[in-house]
């Protein structure tokens, strides 16, 4: 599955879910269609989902809540563990996404 705008593209490779560009989208209502991409990976029961930031430059304050509540989510899912790829060549990666550690203490998180 994906979904492509000439600003950002969220995709599917199996349990991996691959961000890149600039997610600036205004409010929760309009990351809808990425959550339900997002719980569409969960519906497969995979051992583990990656969410691969990488390539993702900007990400606004409610793209990171979106983030959490998937995160949260987990939780409730103990046989499916969360790693979370990032990069410490976007600044706000190294600032925000420890923060899903204190969400769920399972999350794997590599910014590399």
């Amino acid at each position: 599955m994906e979904i492509k705008t000439a600003d950002y593209n969220v995709w599917t490779e199996g349990a991996v879910i691959h961000y890149e560009g600039t997610l600036r989208l205004s409010g929760t209502d309009a990351y809808q269609p990425i959550l339900e991409l997002m719980q569409g990976v969960l519906a497969e029961k995979p051992e583990t989902v990656v969410l691969d930031l990488t390539q993702l430059e900007f990400l606004n304050s409610s793209g990171i809540n979106l983030l959490a509540k998937f995160t949260i989510e987990l939780r409730k899912l103990p046989d499916v563990k969360l790693k979370v790829l990032g990069s410490t060549r976007i600044p706000w990666q190294s600032k925000s996404l420890p923060n899903l550690q204190k969400l769920h203490k399972g999350v794997e998180l590599s910014i590399t």
